[in-house]
């Protein structure tokens, strides 16, 4: 049993044990049933407490049960609070650390609820694209009021539960030890009939039906590509207008509905791919890992600049070594500007602010960094300058000292070969601007350490990055699918389409910003080198001339004031460039290629196929150890919409044989080779499976 009972005077107590959040999995779930029945028999016991054991009340569902028999066998969530609720003894929820989802449902069906402060209270749902499912949106509001309730419900946002002390959700706050101040309560109210019920409490709200339409307005603006929020306004409104058991009925149905969407899927996919990235196959997870108590960057530009911040936002000291004073003082001075904005908006205390950038110091001696823990190299991105760097890190740095390089196409074993430790070298690739994207690409050398693999996946997730495993490649995971994506892009343009119509479409289906605004704010010149570097290497491999014409007319984007689009100074909007439109038709004539009307049905397949049959080469590869962490790299690092899933996730929602049998149709036009679909892509589609 995940759930233990005792019997303390004449309070029986019933913990939930189920480490390490007490979820609400079916041997939990049975535990609390079979103890109420216990106490419910037992004419000693006066009252009962539930509480959990460790670090949780309860954090909800059992997500190792999500999508199996389990999740839904009896006793289900809704027999076990109406259990609770319909006991002829007074049932007290003993809340600390955390209550959400399910577990804050449960505590509502009990008669009582106290709480020690500083509990995370919510009801988190809707971040999985669902909404509370046991009764969360019928009582919550019962206990909280209703703008209260909606906002947490709403937005799954945590509260803590000093915050909610004074509501009708907790009848006492528990200063000190906890059971000892549930069992004095349970005792004080052993006598106390009739018990109160959550349900029992009426809702009187005035105007209601003009609250909740504005609710719905806001919502609807702000969640567009999600169903579940709106449906969460609908839910609580329904608990203003409706009779409890009706409200409980209605949330059913809605919880159901929701379950089936597709962006519901999307985002439990994400919530489960992001913690399976982490795991590794062959690296056990309790592989000894380094201790990071300190690290150093090489080079103080944005990149550096922003690795730096994101050390210091975590607590750990960081030295930020440049070769020359200027640069540094201009690195330096860069990080703290970007946190003086954020403590401007309001996201940062002064304290937290003093603590930030007191962890930051600067140097341009490699001898002040000898002894950090971890060093990562964010210099130019070319192999003579990492060798230089490589080989001084070697030279100074302590034993043991992890060694990481920044880059994001360059050869890690190279890399790690100009050192006399490839053992320790790892890639650390972050994304621009790295104290804001979530993603952390973790390359993996053919001589990277396990426990070097290890201790930098547990880093990620201390300086708050997804942390993704990519093994060597040019480009790794994201890069090198990213190229035929802009390689499709260029074709389009050379076919028919203008700039502004392939961003049109692929940002209609969700996407940050389309394949030209990217290149524009990214800078149109670095696709430029790395094309110039493929076309001395890879010479078979074809790509639009297009991009190299804008890059000849000096239109490198935002930051020359022009690239795909004309930009006016002090805004970052772009406008349609007439002198752009009229070098892509010239070029098309140019080439002799007709220009057709192209629909952004293909638009979207071309762009979206082209990422999703590069990932299924990266797979076959062992490039990428799974179809999900493709999704995750997608989703939090290249603005791939989330309510789609990611790339592989896309293409398994939409089939993959109608995926290949499109690339059967584009393989019939111009560049008919770039379609040939993966073997792995092309074996899955022929046996009706998916790559998730």
């Amino acid at each position: 049993m995940s759930a233990s009972y005792e019997v303390k005077g004449n309070v029986a107590v019933i913990t939930l044990n189920n480490p390490p959040v007490n979820g609400l999995g079916h041997a939990t779930r049975s535990g609390i049933f079979d103890g109420l029945k216990k106490a419910m028999a037992d004419t000693a016991v006066k009252a009962v407490v539930i509480t959990g054991a460790g670090k949780a009340f309860s954090g909800g569902a059992d997500i190792k049960e999500f999508n199996s028999p389990k999740a839904t066998a009896e006793p289900t969530l809704h027999t076990v609070i109406a259990a609770l609720e319909g006991a002829e003894k007074p049932v007290v929820a003993a809340v600390h650390s955390v209550a959400m989802g399910g577990g804050l449902e449960l505590a509502l069906g009990c008669h009582y609820r106290v709480a020690s402060p500083g509990a995370q209270i919510a009801l988190p749902e809707v971040k999985l694209g669902i909404l509370p499912g046991a009764g969360g949106t019928q009582r919550l509001p019962r206990v909280v009021g209703v703008e209260t309730a909606l906002n947490m419900i709403v937005s799954g946002t945590p509260a803590p539960s000093e915050k909610l002390a004074g509501t009708r959700l907790f009848d006492q706050m528990i200063e000190g030890d906890l059971m000892a101040g549930a069992l004095a309560f349970a005792a004080k109210i052993a006598d106390t009939r009739p018990l109160p019920k959550v349900r029992d409490i009426k809702i009187d709200y005035p105007n209601h039906e003009a609250f909740f339409q504005f609710a719905r307005n806001t919502v609807g603006a702000m969640a567009k590509n999600f169903p579940a929020p709106k449906k969460c306004v609908d839910c609580v409104a329904a608990s203003v207008s409706m009779k409890f058991e009706d409200g409980l009925k209605f949330e059913r149905e809605a919880f159901l509905a929701l379950v089936q969407t597709s962006e519901s899927k999307a985002l439990r996919h994400f919530f489960f791919g992001e913690r399976a990235a982490s795991k590794i196959p062959d690296v056990p997870e309790d592989t000894a890992k380094r201790p990071i108590k300190s690290a150093a960057i090489i080079g103080a530009g944005t990149m550096g600049g922003g690795i730096a911040m994101n050390f210091a936002n975590a607590g750990i000291p960081v030295i930020v070594l440049e070769m020359k004073q200027e640069a540094l003082d201009k690195g330096l001075a860069t990080i703290r500007k970007n946190y003086e904005n954020t403590m401007k908006k309001g996201k940062l205390t002064q304290q937290k602010f003093d603590e930030r950038v007191n962890l930051i110091k600067g140097t341009m001696s490699y001898d002040d960094i000898k002894d950090a823990d971890i060093v990562i190299e964010a210099v130019f991105e070319e192999m003579g300058v990492k060798e230089t760097v490589f080989k001084k890190l070697d030279e100074v740095m302590k034993p043991g000292a992890i060694l990481a390089s920044n880059t994001s196409t360059l050869d890690l074993n190279k890399i790690a070969a100009f050192t006399k430790r490839p053992q320790d070298v790892i890639g650390t690739h972050f994304f621009s601007p790295a104290n804001v994207m979530k993603l952390l690409e973790i390359v993996r050398g053919a001589k990277t350490g396990k426990d070097v693999l290890a201790t930098t996946m547990a880093l990620s997730k201390k300086i708050k990055k997804t942390g993704v495993v990519s093994g060597v490649c040019d480009g790794f995971i994201g890069n090198r699918m990213v190229e035929q994506y802009s390689r499709q892009a260029g074709f389009l343009l050379e076919e028919g389409c203008l700039s502004e119509q392939v961003d049109k479409a692929i940002e209609k289906i969700g996407f940050a910003m389309g394949p030209f605004r990217m290149g524009d704010l990214a800078g149109n010149d670095i696709g430029w080198a790395i094309r110039k570097r493929r076309y001395a290497e890879r010479p078979n491999m074809k790509y639009s001339k297009t991009a190299d014409l804008l890059c000849e007319m000096g239109r490198y984007g935002q930051k020359t004031g022009a690239g795909w689009y004309d930009y006016k100074p002090g805004d970052r909007k772009p406008y349609p460039s007439q002198l752009v439109n009229d070098m892509i038709v010239k070029h098309s004539k140019d080439i002799g290629v007709e220009r057709r009307k192209v629909s952004d049905q293909e638009i979207v397949e071309r762009l979206v196929y082209a990422l999703v049959n590069e990932a299924a080469y990266l797979l076959e590869e062992g490039i990428a150890q799974k179809a999900s962490d493709v999704d995750m790299v997608y989703l939090t690092g290249y603005g791939f919409p989330l309510h789609r899933g990611g790339p592989m996730f896309y293409a398994d929602t939409v089939g993959l044989l109608n995926v290949v049998s499109a690339m059967e149709k584009y393989a019939r036009g111009r560049h008919g080779e770039f379609w040939k679909p993966a073997p792995l892509l092309a074996k899955l589609a022929a046996e009706g499976k998916t790559f998730n």
